[in-house]
């Protein structure tokens, strides 16, 4: 019957040998191999809509075929996608099969398994768009290498839709975590920081050692007048006269390179660190950096209000910042400052 030509005869077949199967209370593994050959042979020339019928029903069996499910799995995106997401049936070697040769709709029905490999989510986040990508951050069960999770804030630093799914990630180192900082929202710069804070002390010093083993600075030239103002800064320095109020007229005075390097040193920042911060008017960033040079908040909010003096509702939006500064723990600051810190480490090597 299954060389019958007649589509109806064969998919009545089809799915009267499906009832059969699911009806059968045991079978040896002779009659499942039959099963899994035959019914795979059936749904060879049914059209999709029946081949995909077939997929949704024998997704959730762990005693489903495996020739069946092996032959579902690498048909078309519709008709795999129930599989190749649920199906317990499918060993590693058959998702790698798949993940290696079909496109990103496999992939991403891959990515939403409930336990993803790491060995698997290697290939994945290799060969996956950054949408599949997506889905493989947003997956808790999907495991990622310390290699593989490199790659993924690699990625998601440039691209905003991933903002979210790469802060949201349950374990992801939170050297990398803290990488993501100048580049998301201030919603999840928030989340960061709450993190930091709750961070235990050995897992801290654990992901710092992780960061310093990987960071490395490349952030362009220093100002032509870098060299002057540093000697400038070290002499006051010396003179006892290098005060966050010398910082705040230093921003007023328009000498940008001797406030960043006043301002990295006083944070123990590298350079480089401090002026992104400024040039980007991270007003968030700079909060913590105050905060762990315990600066009080009438000086944060004159650096604040001097930086946006060109902006529109620069009051307001310094008074906006002024609040996030008083709730941000000096505890939370410091934490979150030890990974910038790792770049000046990384730049004196």
């Amino acid at each position: 019957m299954a060389e019958e030509g007649s589509s109806e005869k064969r998919r009545a077949l089809l799915r009267e040998l499906t009832e059969h199967f699911f009806g059968s209370a045991t079978r040896t593994a002779s009659e499942d191999a039959l099963y899994g050959s035959v019914l795979a042979r059936l749904a060879t020339d049914m059209e999709a809509a029946v081949r995909t019928e077939l997929s949704v029903r024998f997704a959730q069996a762990s005693d489903a075929p495996h020739a069946l499910i092996h032959h579902l799995a690498n048909d078309d995106a519709a008709v795999a996608s129930a599989v190749l997401t649920a199906s317990p049936v499918l060993t590693d070697e058959d998702l790698l099969g798949v993940v290696r040769k079909h496109g990103q709709e496999h992939l991403r029905a891959v990515s939403s398994r409930p336990s993803v490999s790491e060995v698997l989510s290697e290939v994945i986040v290799e060969r996956g768009d950054d949408e599949t990508l997506g889905t493989l951050l947003r997956n808790d069960g999907a495991r990622l290498s310390r290699k593989s999770s490199e790659v993924a804030v690699e990625r998601a630093k440039v691209n905003p839709a991933l903002h979210e799914a790469a802060v949201s990630r349950v374990g992801l180192p939170p050297d990398l975590l803290n990488e993501m900082y100048f580049v998301v929202e201030a919603r999840l710069r928030t989340r960061i920081l709450e993190q930091n804070a709750r961070m235990d002390p050995a897992l801290l010093e654990s992901a710092l050692a992780a960061g310093r083993d990987r960071i490395a600075t490349n952030d362009g030239a220093l100002p032509a007048d870098y060299a002057e103002c540093f000697a400038y800064v070290e002499e006051l320095r010396a003179a006892g006269q290098l005060t966050p109020q010398m910082l705040a007229r230093f921003l007023r005075s328009g000498s940008r390179t001797s406030f960043l390097i006043a301002l990295a040193q006083m944070s123990d920042i590298d350079f480089h660190t401090a002026r992104q911060i400024i040039e980007r008017r991270d007003l968030d960033a700079l909060a913590v950096v105050c905060k762990s040079a315990d600066l009080d908040r009438a000086l944060f909010l004159t650096y604040a209000l001097v930086l946006l003096n060109d902006d529109g509702g620069a009051m307001a939006k310094a008074q906006s910042f002024a609040g996030m500064y008083t709730e941000l723990t000096k505890d939370a600051a410091l934490r979150t400052l030890r990974f910038w810190r790792m770049r000046r480490g990384a730049a004196a090597a």
